[in-house]
């Protein structure tokens, strides 16, 4: 039975704590948060769980064997880094860390000591990705065009990181887990319409080879919610909207044809494929439930989780890159350049 700490009550903490509780495996010691008011409805809700104010206490009570962080960005680090030194092993909410520097160092720690080190990256978990990635290891979409995403909605505003660290993370761990490619270069635009704010809402492109490309709007500005992907191929193509209650994923038979002649490309035809559509039964239980238990299996057979803090680095190096490019307006970062710098 794996001893678990929770650190964070706020917005997501809770979903973990009503997890961690369900999960056999797992038994749920100790919950920290500085709220009081979030201390008492915890322990209101499950009286078998210590509660404190203090998370340097939950990471030194020997019953902890694994510390779960749910705070903001700017604190993932320290507690990280604190219980990967008392010996714990660790799940923390995305982003891994605030600065690439951060994350290597957490990486460092984690495998000098022996202990898993987990990014919470949720959607990886979803029955609809693990069937994204499926479809897309099988070859069934053809050569890869393009990805697509639309991830808005109105708040919650943070305030240690922009729209680009809290939604397009998202998109950039699912990215990371379906796609055989990985991006050369990165440009973003962004505007902030809060005195003193991050930006609300950012544009995101990411080139790579084989003319692949992706692009994400991530806004917290919009009038209404939309959680929409778009992954085309040369022989299928893929909608995934996350707020469909039941056909989440829609797989098309369409596309297009071109016929040319080599010598003339004036004499170049495109044509257009249009046949079925359906929609995969995809797996119904609980993402953050698969991913706690993957977690919690891990932990116990010292492996080497799906999303480990080498897929939250790699995450991180997208969104530092973004950053810089959004602070000068777009202009392009060549990644291998930029982790060339970085060693």
């Amino acid at each position: 039975m794996i001893g678990v700490g929770l650190i964070g009550l706020g917005y997501w903490g809770p979903n973990l704590l009503r997890n961690f509780a369900d999960l056999a495996g797992a038994r749920v010691v100790c919950a920290s948060d500085l709220r009081a008011d979030r201390l008492s409805a915890a322990a209101a809700r499950y009286p078998g769980i210590r509660t404190t104010c203090n998370a340097a206490e939950l990471i030194q009570d020997p019953a902890v064997d694994a510390v779960a962080i749910a705070t903001p960005v700017s604190t993932h680090f320290e507690l990280a880094m604190a219980a990967l030194a008392a010996g714990k092993h660790v799940l923390v909410e995305k982003p891994l860390a605030s600065s690439c520097e951060e994350g290597r160092r957490l990486i460092e720690e984690a495998e000098r000591r022996r202990l898993v080190l987990m990014v919470d990256h949720t959607f990886v978990y979803t029955g609809a990705v693990r069937k994204i990635a499926a479809l897309v290891s099988s070859g069934e979409l053809g050569d890869l065009y393009y990805y697509d995403s639309v991830r808005v909605n109105l708040g919650l505003f943070q305030h240690d990181v922009d729209v680009i660290w809290d939604l397009a993370v998202h998109d950039l761990s699912i990215m990371d887990h379906v796609l055989p490619l990985k991006p050369r270069a990165v440009s973003a635009t962004g505007m902030s319409h809060v005195a003193g704010g991050h930006e609300n809402i950012g544009y995101l492109t990411l080139f790579f080879e084989n003319n692949f490309i992706a692009h994400m709007h991530v806004n917290w500005l919009a009038p209404v919610k939309i959680r929409r992907t778009l992954i085309g191929g040369s022989q299928r193509m893929i909608v995934y909207d996350d707020l469909e209650p039941s056909e989440k994923i829609k797989v098309y038979d369409r596309g297009i044809t071109v016929n040319s002649n080599p010598e003339n490309v004036h004499e170049m035809l495109v044509g257009y494929r249009s046949g079925d559509m359906w929609a995969p039964r995809l797996e119904a239980t609980e993402a953050l439930k698969t991913e706690l238990a993957h977690f919690v299996d891990c932990v116990e057979r010292g492996a080497k989780p799906i999303t480990d803090g080498a897929s939250g680095l790699r995450v991180l190096e997208l969104v530092e890159a973004a950053s810089e490019s959004m602070a000068s307006r777009g202009r392009l970062v060549e990644l291998g350049a930029r982790r060339a710098t970085a060693r």
